[in-house]
């Protein structure tokens, strides 16, 4: 095996300039890949961090069955007081309770349908974005105070603006009516029309009030700092909750199936454009080494008439593809490795990125997640892709005739 590899080796450089355009075209395959598979984790990252922070959460507490079927009556009692009990057993503040049903929301002039979501002002903040995107007046304060922040398309259609009154009317949690008056106290933009049109927030306090609650809530948020404790964080929090309750602790997979399902599909559809990059790679190695055993037919012939065997030498075309392949993917990791690392410092942001974040409150560069997926998946695909490659051309080898071969010139 010794004598192959040396062998092996020296035929690489036996032309130097092909050697390394092929190994180049490997390099700068694999410095892509590395590059663009971390930046592609990265941005799901903080696609998923961004759309469960405006409002879902990484992880939620709910009533079993809430989630499939949402009603006001399928509640957690005491729900302040369990949200207390897991900040303090998780030993962080993003957690929050909340209660959430619907109303006839009207002004002066208009009625609309919404949404109602009753907040703990003090946590809200720790676990959505959306407090942070208040464009008019102020968010919540007080924890049952008679006001609401609403988003600036429903504020359009109603034609009102901070300090307005709004008549609330609904249904409570025993079928009572629920009805009430409350003062416009911010306006926020999200960016999303549907959140913007359909929902609007009041203190848990006076929600719990206006919808004879009874200290009741429906959710409680808990988030984490990083997307890839949130198995962790779900096994941690159901270790807390009572188990009497028939309470659930759901992850944000089950919470929003859609956005895993978005990924998924936005994942094979950059596969594909990788395939293309894999396949032109292969090719590449496929024309070299076949033109390595076309040119050395004739050596191949002397070496089979003195006994060398098929297998041999296709065992030495293929640990030249081998070695070429090794070199190309070395290379090409140290330097995607270079560079998606300075990029996890540094950031990477393309022109209008930060005027965009600035506005929907969100972060103003990607940052690639470099790991060891994202540095070995492309790169190992392109490296058993390449040895695949140069299987015809050690193949060939089999069906050589000795004589034939030593006649080609």
């Amino acid at each position: 095996m010794n004598i192959t590899l040396r062998m092996a080796w020296r035929n690489l450089w036996r032309h130097k300039r092909r050697t390394w355009i092929t190994v180049s075209a490997m390099v700068f395959s694999n410095l892509l890949l590395v590059f663009m598979i971390s930046l592609q984790f990265g941005m799901y990252r903080m696609m998923i961090d961004n759309t469960l922070k405006a409002f879902t959460g990484h992880t939620q507490i709910q009533r079993q069955g809430y989630n499939d079927d949402p009603k006001i009556r399928t509640s957690i009692d005491d729900i302040v007081i369990l949200a207390d009990d897991v900040r303090d057993s998780l030993g962080s503040k993003e957690v929050a309770a909340r209660g959430i049903s619907f109303a006839m929301t009207s002004s002066e002039q208009r009625s609309y349908g919404l949404q109602i979501v009753g907040v703990e002002p003090e946590y809200e903040p720790n676990v959505s974005s959306l407090p942070g995107l208040v464009k008019q007046g102020r968010y919540l304060a007080d924890m049952d105070a008679e006001e609401i922040v609403i988003g600036s398309v429903l504020a359009r259609n109603l034609r009102v603006k901070v300090g307005d009154e709004l008549t609330l009317l609904g249904s409570g949690r025993e079928g009572s009516i629920a009805a009430g008056i409350v003062i416009v106290s911010g306006i926020f933009e999200s960016g999303s029309a549907d959140i913007d049109r359909s929902m609007a927030q009041v203190p848990l306090g006076y929600f719990q009030s206006l919808y004879n609650m009874d200290g009741a809530g429906h959710t409680i948020v808990v988030n984490t700092d990083e997307i890839s404790r949130v198995t962790e964080l779900q096994s941690r929090v159901a270790g807390i909750i009572p188990a009497n309750k028939q309470l659930e602790v759901l992850n944000w997979e089950q919470l929003q199936p859609g956005l895993k399902q978005a990924i998924q599909a936005d994942m094979a559809s950059a596969w594909f454009m990788y395939a293309v990059l894999i396949v032109l790679v292969a090719f590449s190695v496929l024309n070299t080494q076949l033109m390595s055993v076309l040119e050395r037919t004739r050596e191949f012939g002397v070496m089979m008439a003195l006994g060398v065997k098929p297998t041999r030498l296709g065992s030495l075309v293929l640990t030249e593809t081998f070695l070429m392949s090794s070199l190309g993917l070395s290379i090409g990791i140290i330097l995607g490795i270079a560079l998606t690392y300075y990029l996890t410092i540094a950031g990477f942001a393309y022109p209008g990125m930060e005027e965009m974040a600035e506005r929907f409150n969100l972060p103003a560069r990607m940052y690639p997640s470099l790991s060891v997926l994202s540095i070995l998946l492309g790169p190992g695909i392109i490296f058993i892709c390449s040895l695949v490659a140069a299987i015809y051309p050690a193949t060939r080898l089999f069906f050589l005739q000795p004589v034939i071969a030593m006649r080609a010139v």
